[in-house]
């Protein structure tokens, strides 16, 4: 998916996860918000623990917006179900204030759906933290994303990585979108080290949630994706300076440029044809930037 790069605008950055001491984080929301304005973010949405022993928070981030920053009403949603015992997370941005509490007996699918149906852009969150299986994700309504990077997870246990599910999915015939987010708590180590960049036309909570939804975004640890475009069976790329780049298709399929230094790679499509490949790129300090999957 090309959107980010063919899209009007400019790309705005953003952390789609993260809590406060509305549920088991540390800041109060108008903390939340100022820090992320503070680091040069764009936009951030406040996502807190959507349970009961929290009093189901969805909260109203609307008075911490500004002229150049805003927000983007969340919520980390919970339901049981996962193969393991474990249950569901599922992130959702774009929430209404008045988004119902789980009813009883509902469902991690119903809820997600729910989430969905009220205009949410929904991601699986962590997957690799707590286990989460192709059978877990298949069992879902079709949801926009997958973290590919969960800061806090990768931080403190070493599972913050979710490319092996995004890809199980994409070979089932799954189209998923790839993010990368913070999940702060603490917000010490485990902070801006992981966000999407968002091709909108505007900073406000409406343009930036319907790019989202349009595919119009990568996510990075810290390499840009300036350019991506098909010419003649091959994807160009123009980036920020990196020595990394691959694309990674069905089962084993990839292939990869290495060098000491470059901004700009040349990548032959042919082994992909008829399935999909996604971009990932890495910098001198091994940080990674994700594009979300072309489907060839």
């Amino acid at each position: 998916m090309l959107t980010a790069f063919t899209a009007p605008g400019r790309f705005y950055r953003g952390n789609l996860h993260c809590h406060s001491s509305r549920s088991d984080g540390d800041p109060t929301p108008a903390r939340v918000c100022a820090f992320y304005r503070e680091a040069g973010y764009d936009f951030v949405s406040l996502t807190d623990h959507f349970m009961e022993r929290f009093g189901f928070p969805v909260v109203d981030t609307t008075p911490f917006r500004t002229d150049d920053f805003t927000t983007l009403i969340g919520a980390e949603l919970h339901a049981d179900g996962l193969e393991n015992g474990e249950i569901w997370h599922m992130v959702a941005n774009g929430l209404p204030l008045d988004f119902a509490p789980l009813a009883p007996g509902e469902t991690a699918a119903q809820l997600a759906q729910r989430a969905l149906d009220a205009g949410a852009f929904v991601s699986i969150a962590h997957p690799g933290w707590y286990g989460l299986t192709l059978n877990d994700a298949l069992a879902m309504p079709t949801v926009h994303a997958v973290e590919a990077f969960n800061s806090i997870c990768d931080w403190e246990t070493g599972r913050g990585d979710g490319n092996y599910l995004i890809d199980q999915m994409l070979d089932r015939g799954h189209h998923t979108g790839v993010i990368a987010t913070d999940d702060a708590h603490r917000y010490r180590d485990e902070v801006c080290r992981g966000w999407v960049m968002v091709k909108a036309t505007e900073n406000t909570p409406e343009a930036i949630l319907a790019a989202l939804k349009s595919g119009a975004y990568y996510a990075s640890q810290g390499p840009s994706i300036h350019h991506m475009e098909i010419d003649a069976g091959h994807l160009n790329i123009e980036t920020s300076a990196i020595h990394r780049a691959w694309l990674v298709g069905h089962a084993a399929r990839s292939t990869a440029v290495m060098s000491e230094n470059f901004t700009r790679a040349r990548l032959p499509l042919e082994k992909f044809a008829g399935r999909w490949a996604r971009l990932i790129i890495q910098d001198h300090a091994g940080r990674r930037a994700w594009s979300n999957p072309l489907y060839l």
